[in-house]
């Protein structure tokens, strides 16, 4: 069994320390952020006591049988809001109509898994009628920010020939101009609905749900004529499990617990390209 621990800034001494708690028959340096305890020998109460460890010295753990390569994989497919972005772009343009409390209550209880997606979605979007479209051209010019090591995350796997595919319960308005900005290969989110340069509160359409984000990852994949197991699928809230069930490698970026309970890799304080070191 392998353990692959990482953080950031000057984290070398914490790395050093809670690697000499798993006595691995070996330690390899994936670059000065990120070492690997490799051949330990894995139990539930190392385990529990490497994950407490960890958590105290801000440091990402991440167990593993043998190790990945970067050529296993073909497809990186990632959800934007929380996941790729920072913010939750519905609730940054339901701030332009004063109403970001009543709107981010409801998506955390999407997120959570404690409401179903498409109602929820309904719920905010119809909140938003009468709202100037050129809001959201504030929302991206403002307010969106790409999450901390997207940008190098992303030119690594593009590099190595990876495909790219952003998913989103999110809108297209942003989807389309990411895509452009960054080179992704594929995009599919809702469409906000605008009449007479307003929103009307609807979408048009169907519904990117969970259900429908698993959908486009399978047919992405049958498109490049790979399988599911060879795309690393990321998110953060409980409409991405579906999606990240189906994947080679599943990645909970500084998720909600129960996608953290579920996926393969939790990054919970490096950025997206904490994934790299898991790629040898």
């Amino acid at each position: 069994m392998n353990l692959v621990l990482q953080g950031l800034d000057d984290c070398k001494a914490r790395l050093e320390r809670i690697a000499a708690l798993t006595a691995p028959k070996n330690i390899t340096w994936l670059n000065e952020r990120a070492l690997r305890c490799e051949g330990i020998t894995f139990s539930p109460a190392l385990r529990q006591t490497i994950e407490v460890a960890a958590q105290a010295a801000q440091l990402d753990a991440t167990y593993s049988i043998g190790m990945h390569k970067m050529s296993e994989f073909k497809l990186v497919a990632m959800d934007m809001d929380s996941t790729l972005i920072t913010i939750e772009c519905i609730d940054e343009i339901a701030d332009m109509q004063g109403l970001k409390p009543q709107v981010s209550e409801i998506t955390e209880a999407a997120m959570r898994g404690e409401l179903d997606f498409s109602e929820s979605l309904k719920r905010r979007v119809a909140l938003l009628e009468g709202l100037e479209a050129s809001a959201l051209e504030r929302v991206y010019e403002e307010r969106l920010q790409l999450s901390p090591g997207a940008e190098t995350m992303l030119k690594a796997v593009q590099q190595a020939g990876l495909k790219t595919l952003l998913v989103s319960g999110g809108f297209t308005y942003f989807t389309s101009r990411l895509k452009e900005r960054l080179g992704l290969d594929y995009t599919h989110a809702n469409e906000l609905e605008i009449v007479n340069g307003r929103l009307t509160g609807r979408v048009v359409g169907g519904i990117v749900d969970a259900e429908e984000k698993k959908r486009t990852v399978e047919r992405v994949c049958a498109e490049l004529d790979i399988s599911p197991s060879q795309a690393i699928v990321m998110g953060d809230g409980a409409n991405d499990l579906k999606m990240m069930s189906i994947s080679g490698m599943s990645v909970a970026f500084r998720a909600k617990p129960v996608v953290r309970e579920q996926a393969n890799v939790a990054l919970n304080f490096v950025g997206l390209d904490g994934i790299l070191p898991l790629l040898t």
